[in-house]
C-alpha cells in the first residue's frame, strides 16, 4: 500500500471513528475538529473531499454517513448497531483509529502501552490469502508436547484470537481418511506456504455454531449448559463492565452485598480458567459438577502453598 493511500484510509478511519463517538455532527463542526485532529497539518477539510470520502467510506467498509433533511443537516452513520455488532470490522477500525492517533501526535506513541502478541500474527496475511483464494496450507506445527515439528497439509476455514493469540480453525485429513477440524495456534507454526491446490470450502460452516457455548478455542460435544455464579466485593462492576462470556445475564438479588449472573456456556478447561481469574470474588452456585470441579481445582492450586 503506497503512503498516499495509507494516508487516504486513515482519514476515512477518523471520520468513521469520530461520528461513531459523536452520532451526529454538522460539516463545520467535522471540519473543525478535522484541523485539530493532527492529521489535517492545519489545513481545513473541503467539502468536495468530505463527500469523496463519504462514498469512499461506503464502498470500502460498506458503511453509510448519511445528512438529516432538516435541522443543522447534521451527518450520522445510518445503522451504527450494525457496524457495533460486526465485531470484526468494529475491531479494525478501532485499531486503526488508535494507529492514527499515534501517527498524528508522536508525543503520545512513549506514554501508552500495549500488549504484544505472540508473533503468529505474522502469518496473518498468508492465511488470509489463502481462505480468499482457497487454496491449501502446507505447515510446519510444533505443538507444546511435541518435540519437533510436524509438517501437514490444512483446509483453512476461518481466523480467530483469543487472549493474544492467534488461530487457525482448517480441516485436516487423518489416518482414517476423513477430513476433520482442526485448531493451531499461529505461534506455533514454525513455517507456511500457500499450495496450488485448491479446495471446497464447506459454505455451511458457520464459525458462530462452530464455538457456540465455548468460553475460549477449546472446543467439546458436551451440550450448552446454565451455569449461575455469585460474585462478592469489586467482582459485580468488573463482571459488568467487562463480561466473561457473550451469554452473560445478571439476575435480580435483593442483597447488595453480592450480584448473581448465568452463562449458558459448555464448562471447558477455558471456563473455568476465566472463573478463577476472578480469585476469590466469585462462587459458582449451579450446576452441582461445575461447582464440585471449581472446587477441586481450588484445593489442588491451595495445595501448592501447604508446609
Amino acid at each position: 500500500m503506497s503512503r498516499k493511500n495509507a494516508n487516504l484510509i486513515g482519514r476515512y478511519v477518523w471520520l468513521v471513528d469520530l461520528l461513531r463517538r459523536y452520532g451526529r455532527l454538522t460539516f463545520q463542526q467535522i471540519s473543525d475538529r478535522w484541523e485539530e485532529s493532527g492529521l489535517s497539518y492545519g489545513e481545513p477539510l473541503v467539502w468536495r473531499t468530505f463527500q469523496n470520502h463519504r462514498d469512499a467510506i461506503f464502498d470500502i467498509f460498506g458503511i453509510s454517513i448519511e445528512c438529516e433533511r432538516k435541522g443543522d443537516y447534521a451527518y450520522y452513520i445510518e445503522y451504527p448497531k450494525v457496524l457495533e455488532n460486526d465485531h470484526l470490522r468494529s475491531w479494525l477500525i478501532s485499531s486503526y483509529a488508535t494507529l492514527n492517533q499515534l501517527r498524528a501526535d508522536a508525543s503520545l506513541e512513549g506514554r501508552i502501552i500495549y500488549e504484544q502478541i505472540p508473533s503468529g500474527e505474522k502469518w496473518l496475511t498468508l492465511f488470509c490469502q489463502a481462505m480468499r483464494e482457497s487454496k491449501k496450507v502446507r505447515i510446519m506445527h510444533r505443538g507444546f508436547q511435541e518435540s519437533e515439528p510436524i509438517t501437514i497439509t490444512i483446509e483453512p476455514y476461518c481466523l480467530k484470537v483469543v487472549k493474544r493469540r492467534w488461530y487457525i480453525v482448517a480441516r485436516k485429513l487423518t489416518e482414517s481418511k476423513n477430513y476433520a477440524f482442526r485448531i493451531y495456534a499461529l505461534d506455533r507454526i514454525v513455517a507456511a506456504t500457500i499450495t496450488e491446490e485448491p479446495f471446497k470450502y464447506d459454505k455451511r460452516f458457520d464459525i458462530n455454531k462452530f464455538f457456540e457455548g465455548c468460553c475460549g478455542i477449546m472446543l467439546s460435544d458436551a451440550p450448552v449448559e446454565r451455569v449461575v455464579v455469585k460474585s462478592y466485593f469489586y467482582g459485580p462492576d468488573y463482571l459488568r463492565s467487562l463480561p466473561l462470556h457473550a451469554s452473560q445475564k445478571e439476575l435480580p438479588t435483593n442483597d447488595s452485598s453480592f450480584a448473581m449472573f448465568e452463562y449458558h456456556v459448555k464448562p471447558t478447561f477455558d471456563f473455568y480458567l476465566n472463573l478463577l481469574g476472578q480469585a476469590d470474588q466469585l462462587e459458582v452456585i449451579s450446576p452441582k459438577h461445575v461447582r464440585e470441579e471449581m472446587a477441586n481445582l481450588v484445593k489442588h492450586m491451595a495445595s501448592y502453598y501447604g508446609d
